[in-house]
């Protein structure tokens, strides 16, 4: 009977203890439970561990690296038996303690405090994404999510502000890191040629620096409006450090070392005047006039995407039409060029998404930039991101796109997969291998 009822008791005890760890959450894997009899999860989630752990190996390589130079010190110095004849001063000795004890491990030591491990709030680790990526304290401020001061969510209906960058900053950690080394509230340096090229390799978004941006040292009022459009603009108002060229007039298409290849003439006001207003003898050149009479009185802001100096946003504020202009200083001051005009230049590249808002504007233009050498798939991406922004019933201009003749029905589909009407579609030759395609099309109105 006595082994009955002890029988009995396990098997209670048994069952109660499973019913326990059942609840507990150990069966359903309920981490807000388990996390009361495990404290903080071993795999944190929004935390880079890969760069946490190259950051703590980064230190023990530094200190092998000393322990080595050491060790090979000491083993010189036993080979001299008689120490009291070497010829080692005592400068010598100092400098050496300096800069082969002392300073690697200030090195191991800063790089042990950058790095920053997962705080705990509330049984949780809280920490930010690739924090541990960087060496700079500068980006790490910047990446860290900023709390609001109230404590309530703010206007976007958050309590942080999350800064971005680009996903491409990573891999090119050095350069960014180079980047962002500034004395804050100084002025920076005149390196807008190494956010380009981070720019143009996928960093981008770049974070935002907190240094004073250097300009001209003679610079000069602009021109009035009424006379900037059709004017090349003073030289002394662009900082020409970074180009080959140190002036307007070595901009000339005359000069084969000006230092870029696209948009020639685009310097020389008599050729841009001539621009998209003449009749010419391609039949894939089309006129403002013409483009415009499709929608008239419609076509009231756009976007002009190419490589250019704003000459067709020049055109089209004639005829009342505000349009933004994209650039890159890709060998020549076009941002530059395009503001001095009086009009609106976008820093932009082919890799970041437009900022503009879903079905917005009447008319983007595109000339010379997006040709026959850009990938299909990312060129799907970005006829797609113009098609968000481009109004029902808005207009898409291609201007003299061209590519290899044999890759011209391939491109073809890409225009006109997304189905819009045609109020104009021409090709004609450029090369014997190499052919032009001008189009301008309507999106369709898509009503759901």
């Amino acid at each position: 009977m006595l082994q009955i009822v002890l029988g009995a008791l396990v098997v209670i005890v048994s069952v109660s203890s499973l019913v326990r760890f059942y609840s507990a959450g150990f069966f359903m894997h309920n981490e807000d439970i388990c996390k009361q009899f495990y404290g903080v999860k071993d795999v944190y989630e929004g935390f880079d561990v890969m760069s946490l752990s190259s950051r703590v190996n980064e230190v023990l390589d530094k200190m092998l690296t000393l322990q080595e130079k050491l060790e090979s010190t000491v083993q010189g110095l036993e080979k001299n038996k008689d120490l009291s004849k070497g010829n080692v001063s005592m400068l010598e000795y100092k400098k050496f303690i300096e800069e082969e004890v002392i300073q690697p491990l200030y090195s191991a030591h800063i790089t042990l405090r950058q790095i920053r491990f997962p705080r705990v709030e509330n049984g949780t680790t809280s920490e930010d994404p690739l924090i541990n990526t960087f060496v700079t304290e500068e980006i790490k401020k910047y990446i860290t999510p900023k709390e609001n001061r109230v404590g309530n969510k703010n206007i976007y209906g958050s309590d942080k502000i999350y800064n971005t960058i680009g996903h491409g900053c990573v891999s090119m950690k050095e350069q960014l890191q180079t980047y962002m080394d500034y004395d804050i509230g100084s002025f920076c340096k005149d390196d807008w040629n190494v956010a380009q090229n981070l720019m143009i390799k996928g960093c981008d978004p770049l974070p935002r620096r907190r240094c004073l941006t250097r300009a001209s040292k003679l610079y000069q009022k602009p021109y009035p409006i009424n006379e900037s459009l059709w004017r090349i603009p003073d030289g002394r108002n662009v900082r020409w450090s970074n180009y080959l060229c140190r002036n307007f007039e070595c901009l000339s298409s005359k000069n084969p070392k000006r230092g870029y290849s696209k948009c020639r003439g685009c310097f020389e006001m008599e050729k841009e005047k001539l621009k998209w207003v003449t009749n010419s003898s391609l039949p894939t050149d089309f006129l403002i006039k013409d483009a415009l009479g499709v929608k008239p009185g419609e076509i009231r802001i756009g976007l002009d995407f190419g490589i250019g100096t704003g000459t067709f946003a020049a055109r089209m504020r004639e005829h009342n039409v505000t349009i933004v202009t994209t650039a890159l200083n890709l060998g020549a001051p076009f941002n530059e060029m395009i503001a001095l005009r009086g009009l609106i230049p976008l820093y932009l590249t082919l890799n970041q998404r437009l900022p503009f808002f879903d079905n917005t504007m009447d008319m983007i233009h595109t000339t010379g930039f997006m040709d026959g050498w850009i990938d299909l798939q990312l060129m799907d991406f970005i006829l797609f991101d113009w098609d968000r922004i481009l109004r029902p019933g808005g207009l898409l201009w291609i201007d003299r796109f061209f590519c290899n003749r044999k890759d011209l029905d391939d491109y073809m589909y890409m225009f006109l997969q997304l189905r819009y009407k045609k109020h104009k579609w021409a090709i004609s030759p450029k090369s014997k291998d190499e052919v032009f395609l001008s189009a301008l099309l309507e999106k369709p109105p898509r009503s759901l």
